[in-house]
């Protein structure tokens, strides 16, 4: 252990980012074909692919309050446990080309990806609670992270382009993903300790008296709510980037090119967000000479201020230009701020949110963020791409004002909401 770091740090930070690489590389080893084995391998038409999207996205938003009540209650090692169940039984729903079966993998996909995006990093906090760990090693934890994250998704777009190449078949990858499921199955099960939020002593598996506690605190602190709306803005817009990613480059590539690499273009973009990480990490960790490392709520409120910014200066480059080449390299952008706005979110929730309800309430935001796509999907995106990517820049562009005006002018009064969690 080296000097000054805290007992417990650095088994903490292994046994977090080896489980964290695994579930990470089987979620991006889908990303590239999803779009591809629904329309061109299964032949459904864009209207129906958008409702398998659809599909997911309703039932993240759904089951997003109750799966944040049930890890603070019942122990976030389980749910991470059971989103490694629920996924891999989504993995094996995508084999069948079947409508019915696709959309029951697609319920088992929303439901797992509220856990992936709320438990695992709840279960982080709250461990480096326990063991006292200081803001910059948390902070280490989360910016290692989403640079692990982008060297496993540049893995993955490579490996899921050489699955389908050598296969002929856009299953392959989901195939793949299921099997580093299983992998991190055994991992949590054999390394991670169980811990939880606020104790609850009734047996109600809704827990609507605890969620009604959790809006309540949601609506009566402002700065919360424009967590929330930071989260809706950057994420939504974010998911349906991922649906329409692939079609936008379609529609202005040469038809006599070829197929393009998905694959490798997915990597290149995950590329893009390690290099976001990487600019996140050397932000907070090498500040001007003769200043202390600032990690505080201000630093990260006006990172998420610029980052939102800069996403919609790319998304509105991207549907400026008829060109493949600036239209990749708007998207490029528009991931490496990808890189950082998950780090940066994720330390803004740590230092607003306590710990008692944290699983809780990270899922809970999930559920306007589930809306927006939602609804943004079922009024024909795909037939209207740059009036999509359009809004989804306004929408940015107003985040950052309100990041700006809310939470930076308020940074110094922030505190943990412990006290109001107690009441």
């Amino acid at each position: 252990m080296s000097s000054g770091e805290t007992t417990g740090y650095p088994k903490l930070s292994r046994t977090y980012l080896l489980v964290y690489a695994i579930v990470m590389g089987a979620d991006w080893l889908q990303g590239p074909y999803v779009y591809s084995l629904y329309h061109e391998q299964y032949q459904f038409p864009e209207r129906s692919v958008a409702i398998l999207f659809v599909t997911g996205f309703t039932s993240g938003g759904l089951t997003a309050p109750l799966v944040g009540v049930w890890a603070d209650q019942y122990g976030r090692r389980r749910l991470c446990l059971a989103f490694c169940v629920t996924y891999t039984l989504a993995c094996v729903c995508t084999l069948f080309p079947s409508f019915v079966i696709l959309l029951f993998g697609r319920v088992l996909g929303g439901l797992s990806t509220s856990i992936l995006f709320s438990c695992f990093e709840s279960w982080l906090m709250s461990s480096s609670s326990s063991l006292g760990l200081k803001e910059s090693e948390l902070s280490g934890i989360m910016g290692r992270a989403t640079l692990l994250n982008g060297f496993v998704a540049t893995a993955a777009g490579v490996a899921s382009n050489q699955l389908v190449g050598s296969t002929h078949n856009f299953q392959t990858p989901f195939i793949a993903s299921g099997v580093l499921l299983i992998m991190a199955w055994s991992t949590i099960k054999g390394s991670w300790g169980e811990n939880y939020g606020s104790a609850g002593g009734d047996a109600d598996i809704f827990q609507i008296a605890r969620l009604g506690v959790a809006w309540r605190i949601v609506m009566e602190d402002t700065s919360l709510l424009i967590l929330v709306l930071t989260q809706t803005c950057f994420e939504g817009s974010m998911y349906l980037f991922v649906f329409l990613w692939v079609p936008s480059l379609q529609e202005v590539s040469p038809t006599d090119a070829g197929p393009l690499p998905l694959g490798y273009i997915f990597s290149s973009f995950m590329v893009s967000m390690m290099l976001g990480s990487l600019v996140y990490t050397s932000i907070v960790s090498h500040p001007p000479p003769g200043r202390v490392a600032d990690t505080s709520v201000t630093l990260h409120a006006k990172l998420s201020s610029l980052i939102c910014t800069v996403s919609a200066i790319a998304l509105l480059a991207s549907v400026t230009t008829p060109d493949p080449r600036h239209r990749f390299w708007a998207f490029c952008v528009f991931e490496a701020c990808v890189g950082m706005y998950y780090p940066v979110q994720g330390m803004l929730r740590s230092s607003i949110i306590a710990n008692e309800q944290r699983a809780t309430l990270s899922a809970l935001s999930r559920v306007p963020l589930n809306i927006f796509v939602t609804v943004a999907l079922m009024t024909g995106v795909s037939e209207a791409r740059s009036l999509v990517f359009g809004g989804c820049a306004t929408a940015l562009v107003l985040s950052a004002v309100m990041t700006a005006l809310v939470i930076v002018r308020r940074a110094e009064e922030i505190v943990p909401l412990s006290s109001s969690l107690r009441d």
